[in-house]
């Protein structure tokens, strides 16, 4: 009823009032704009360098060189080069971005210039697509903002603003916005592009077409679908779906109005955490493969554990497709609308999104010797048994030996359902340019509301499996020393009985933001002075449940309850704690710009923001659920402060940027390794440069970040205080050198970064990697494209993440990496 009284408020609204782009008339609907990362084309060194437009996470589009902002932008060119494998794996390319893509097409960790990542997701960073959120809060548990957004050949361009006014022109976003941007029909034409794996099963076909219908109306419509096994080993075919995109455009004298549609679904696999070999010690480890499982290519999923049986949401038998991985569905409808009234130039931006799906992966593994862990389980004297695939049944005499490793992983698999992620957001706004003594004073004044709906049913379950590559693993039977089985049909527990029983919840929660929001910049000669105010007021209310513990279910129905049915999770007869609080937070921002000369200007920027709690502290317990309020208010909104300065250059074959910055962001979060809560104050400063330059047919982009990060207050662990937090490098950077002719274009993307420490206590380490994408295009004609592109050309081992936190007695961790070589084929016609 609340979605319909907001679609019944918007639809008015917007006819009543010119929509707005981020004030962008024209060139956020251009296709494929130019990239901030490649030089503008000029006629003369001495005249002012083209202008570069930006309009992501600002009041108004203006010239780089006249903006107090540090941003990014990859057209829709650089990209095909790229051949992203996912949204993080895109946005690896962007100086300033941590990205970490190495869990498949969703669920990746993403920040900016050194703000944490306690848990998952993108907390302090907002992905956008066409200037409206993907999700209010990217970090929301199991089920991260990029899980719900594709890239594909209907996307003009990608823009990203570090820091800055992006505090004060979107909610939740301090640590700045990476915006999608759709192509809108302007130019008449299409593209057919077909995608496959030359050394992996995946096949893959894009297509984009987009034109005029008259003077006044234009339409775009694209999409992909696509299927295979992918990048890893799994044994079967994850990735199975794809989207369709529309809008159609019509201007009007001063203005126009675009509604805009797309359907998601899509299947990928999501990895998790694999074992891996380490030797050494915690400062200077080796990692490495173990027998049998390639750390760069297999992955714990397999053929043969195909169906999670379990309790569902009201403890009712259900069955759950394990192969269906990541799976969110996205019916999503919206308009866009801009037009001048007296001199304003108001816009208007409203979408309804309808989101839902499945997310199944395993994700708290426990690998070590088979008979030890025969022995946890079963006691002294046990036995194991293949309880699946070719051999089951089959008893494993010497466990020792089994697939020449020796190991049994003891896996909590993620089974959670999103019953309702829906999300509804209008973002109205007005600007105006006055003039002011000798100089210009542009106004902005806007409201934003938005709902966002965290419905989501976690029911876990616990199983055993052999360690083995190639997707050929199998799950195992235990049984004890006298003859009682541990296990049912691998099934250690219908429910996280290898955690203690956690992990059976349900969220039905609702999030409701209002921001007024304004802005003013003054322009006068070459000095451009700038402000912008925020004011979030938000509430959540819901509720929370979770499960009374183990009960007894007979699972099979076959009148017999086996000691693996003894542990299965229920929500039983379970209480819902009450979700009902509200937040106040004011963001602000202060700048100046001094064009300097007609190529170069420098500038410098002050500005706080704040990122609003959502599930992270319900399941972290930072409420009362008797009555639904906070037990500290201050744990509802974590601020984030910034200050940045530097120059910016451009002339037709250079481009340089240099930013000095400094953040200090409160995190109150848990920690994904034990659940345990999470408050610490983060600080981190830095250097961040960013060029390019090209001469005849060679050219080089670079970005590179380096950051100095500090635990500055722990209020749960007081002892990691002035330590680096996890997984944060000292130095990341990407260089993409290439040569482009009439025919042809060759080039490689390097991205490295160094080294970093796997947990906050600072003892075991992750070494540094370089990754060294290459690509090479022929145009055969003008219209037909053929391209090949090798991720990973040198097979470098590039570890994201480990689990453990001090070097194992056992010498096995559980890690993350991004997938070894892959190399795939592209022909792409244009019409």
């Amino acid at each position: 009823m609340k979605h319909s009284r907001l679609l019944l408020t918007a639809a008015p609204v917007a006819l009543m009032f010119p929509a707005f782009a981020h004030a962008l008339p024209v060139s956020a609907n251009a296709e494929a704009p130019p990239a901030a990362a490649t030089a503008a084309v000029e006629p003369s060194v001495d005249k002012a360098p083209a202008k570069e437009v930006f309009s992501t996470g600002v009041a108004k589009a203006r010239d780089l060189l006249d903006s107090a902002i540090s941003t990014s932008s990859l057209s829709e060119q650089e990209i095909l080069k790229f051949s992203p494998q996912s949204v993080a794996d895109l946005l690896r390319n962007l100086p300033g971005v941590r990205s970490d893509a190495s869990q498949g097409d969703g669920y990746g960790n993403i920040s900016i210039r050194g703000l944490p990542i306690a848990a998952t997701g993108s907390k302090f960073v907002q992905l956008q697509e066409d200037g409206l959120p993907v999700f209010e809060f990217g970090d929301i548990g199991f089920a991260t903002a990029d899980t719900f957004l594709r890239y594909d050949t209907t996307v003009g361009q990608v823009q990203a603003i570090r820091g800055g006014s992006a505090s004060t022109f979107a909610s939740n976003s301090p640590g700045g916005v990476i915006n999608f941007i759709s192509k809108t029909g302007v130019n008449a034409g299409g593209a057919v592009q077909t995608t496959f794996g030359l050394d992996h099963r995946s096949y893959r076909l894009d297509f984009d077409y987009g034109t005029p219908l008259s003077d006044t109306l234009r339409v775009n419509v694209g999409g992909f679908y696509r299927r295979g096994e992918g990048p890893r080993s799994t044994g079967f075919d994850g990735q199975d779906g794809g989207q369709i995109k529309v809008n159609v455009t019509k201007e009007f004298t001063g203005g126009y109005i675009r509604f805009y549609g797309k359907y998601l679904n899509d299947r990928t696999p999501v990895y998790g955490y694999i074992p891996m070999k380490v030797t050494g010690t915690n400062s200077d480890p080796t990692y490495s493969s173990v027998a049998n499982f390639d750390m760069k290519r297999d992955t714990l999923l397999n053929r043969n554990f195909t169906t999670i049986v379990g309790l569902d949401g009201n403890d009712a038998l259900s069955r759950q497709n394990v192969r269906d991985g990541q799976h969110p569905i996205v019916k999503s409808v919206g308009f866009e609308a801009q037009f001048t009234v007296a001199g304003w130039s108001i816009t208007n931006r409203f979408r309804y999104a309808g989101i839902s799906g499945s997310f199944v992966s395993p994700q708290f593994v426990q690998v070590g010797d088979a008979a030890a862990i025969t022995g946890r389980l079963g006691g002294s004297g046990g036995s194991i048994a293949f309880a699946n695939g070719p051999n089951a049944g089959t008893v494993i005499a010497n466990p020792s030996a089994l697939n020449g490793n020796g190991l049994l992983a003891a896996i909590g698999m993620a089974s959670n359902r999103y019953n309702s992620l829906d999300n509804v957001t209008n973002d109205l706004r007005g600007s105006r340019t006055w003039s002011v003594g000798s100089g210009a004073l542009t106004t902005t004044a806007g409201f934003y509301k938005s709902r966002q709906n965290i419905g989501t049913t976690f029911l876990w379950t616990s199983v055993i499996q052999d360690v083995r590559g190639g997707g050929r693993g199998a799950l195992i039977d235990v049984t004890s020393a006298t003859g009682v089985p541990i296990t049912q049909n691998g099934v250690y527990g219908f429910g996280a009985a290898l955690l203690g029983g956690c992990c059976r919840l349900n969220y039905n929660v609702a999030y409701d933001v209002n921001a007024p929001y304004g802005s003013v910049n003054y322009q006068i000669g070459k000095l451009s002075l700038g402000g912008s105010l925020r004011y979030d007021m938000g509430s959540a209310n819901g509720t929370y449940t979770e499960g009374t513990g183990f009960s007894s279910y007979d699972i099979d129905g076959n009148g017999v309850i086996s000691d693996a049915e003894s542990r299965t999770s229920r929500f039983g007869a379970a209480v819902p704690g009450l979700i009902d609080y509200s937040y106040n937070n004011l963001s602000y921002s202060a700048s100046a710009n001094y064009r300097i000369a007609q190529t170069w200007s420098v500038f410098g920027r002050y500005s706080r923001g704040g990122r609003a709690n959502a599930d992270r502290i319900i399941s972290s317990r930072f409420l009362n659920f008797k009555d639904g309020s906070l037990l500290r208010p201050e744990t509802a909104v974590d601020k984030v402060t910034q200050a940045e300065g530097g120059f910016k250059y451009r002339t037709d074959s250079t481009m340089f940027n240099l930013t000095g910055f400094w953040a200090e962001a409160m995190d109150t979060n848990l920690d994904p390794r034990d659940g345990a809560p999470v408050e610490r104050l983060f600080r981190a400063k830095g250097i961040e440069l960013e060029g390019s330059y090209t001469r005849g047919i060679a050219s080089i982009t670079a970005g590179a970040t380096y950051t100095s990060a500090k635990i500055a207050k722990d209020k749960v662990t007081p002892i990691f205080v002035g330590n680096t937090p996890h997984n944060q490098a000292g130095l990341i950077y990407q260089v993409t050198p290439q040569i482009s002719a009439d025919r042809f274009n060759i080039g490689a993307v390097i991205i490295g970064t160094t080294g970093s420490y796997a947990g906050d206590d600072e003892q075991l380490r992750i070494p540094a990697y370089v990754t060294t994408n290459a690509f090479v295009q022929f145009h055969v004609t003008q219209q037909l494209l053929l391209s090949v592109n090798a991720a990973n050309l040198f097979d470098s081992k590039a570890i994201t993440g480990v689990q453990d936190t001090t070097m194992p007695a056992g010498g096995i961790v559980m890690g993350r990496t991004l997938p070894g070589r892959t190399v795939s084929a592209a022909v792409r016609m244009d019409f």
